[in-house]
């Protein structure tokens, strides 16, 4: 008990420790030759699994309903694949010359990905938000973002004269889409069997995700990775992240209030607008940035994803007890007027 409690009590999410202990154990005991292209073809086989868990857990009937709150939908979209994309572009200009351009590069695509889906209905939840709506946006962000973000990369490292060609969007949809297509047709089928068994398919999930991450920092530690960030690139990040997280709230809560959304709408905007997954953005890597320094690429995002559940868990706290406290107003009042009623006797017909 004395472990749990002292991660609640410093708002410490234990699976993001377990995949820091994982970028550990890769920069101790790295897959390298022959062990490297085994976990790498077992990686593959990983996420096109983990894209058809997805696939056949997505309500069909959720995403038609919440598609009807098209006002709603379309201020998510233009945060993840507008307002994110262009701050992560002027950060990475702001800063090119301060940061290696692997570590910028993962600042840009970062900010292209679609939101999470579990962390931005959970938040919502707790906010006392349209759930619907949330469950809606995320889900529909993480299916178009399979297309989106590798879309809007080649865009920038085309521009950038990178090379970039239009065969990584062939893979994502071969290794991602395809897999998630697959996992939609099976729903009917599968749906009732995955929902009696939501916890172990959880460990599937994380469990994928912990082997992508040991494959991507393999590579790069026997690349060199620790030799080439240091101790003042990381601060640096994590106050680029923290500074993107903050500019994106604040400009979703404004917003939401601007357009004359109700509370419940606005913390659904501002949840599902403001995330990037990690569970997405892993997969994406290893396929876009294949022999690159794909260790040095996800390590903003990493630090990202930590930083925004820390946020995201502390505002939706302040949420919630915003909207309990007319409730408990409600109540005292229903209080004060309960006795008075009583004093006067019984109502005469």
């Amino acid at each position: 008990m004395a472990a749990p409690s002292f991660l609640a009590r410093w708002n410490l999410d234990p699976y993001i420790l377990a995949i820091f202990g994982t970028v550990g154990l890769a920069s101790v005991m790295p897959a390298s030759g022959e062990g490297a292209v085994v976990v790498g073809h077992v990686t593959q086989g990983v996420i096109a699994l983990l894209f058809f868990l997805y696939g056949s857990r997505l309500s069909r009937e959720a995403v038609v309903a919440g598609l009807t709150h098209w006002r709603l939908q379309l201020l998510v979209f233009a945060s993840s694949f507008v307002l994110f994309p262009l701050l992560g572009l002027g950060l990475g200009w702001l800063v090119r010359g301060l940061l290696a351009p692997p570590l910028v590069l993962g600042l840009i695509f970062l900010s292209m990905l679609p939101s999470t889906i579990q962390s931005s209905i959970a938040f919502t939840s707790i906010g006392r938000g349209n759930v619907p709506a949330a469950v809606c946006s995320a889900s529909l962000s993480n299916l178009l973002g399979i297309v989106i973000t590798p879309l809007l990369v080649g865009l920038v490292l085309s521009v950038g004269g990178r090379g970039f060609s239009l065969h990584a969007v062939w893979d994502i949809t071969r290794q991602l889409f395809v897999p998630f297509l697959a996992g939609q047709l099976s729903r009917p089928w599968l749906g009732a069997w995955m929902s009696r068994n939501r916890r172990v398919l959880g460990l599937v999930d994380r469990g994928s995700i912990l082997l992508v991450v040991y494959t991507a920092f393999s590579e790069s530690v026997v690349r060199g990775l620790w030799h080439q960030i240091g101790v003042g690139s990381l601060l640096l990040l994590l106050g680029l992240a923290a500074l993107l997280l903050a500019v994106v709230l604040a400009i979703t809560t404004w917003l939401s209030r601007r357009l004359g959304f109700s509370t419940q709408d606005e913390v659904s905007i501002v949840f599902c607008g403001s995330k990037k997954s990690l569970a997405s953005g892993l997969p994406m890597a290893n396929i876009l940035f294949a022999g690159s320094s794909v260790g040095l690429i996800v390590l903003p995002l990493m630090l990202f994803h930590q930083i925004q559940l820390m946020a995201c868990a502390v505002l939706a706290q302040r949420y919630a007890r915003r909207a309990a406290a007319p409730a408990a107003q409600c109540v005292q009042a229903g209080s004060d007027v309960v006795p008075a009623a009583a004093a006067a006797g019984p109502v005469q017909p």
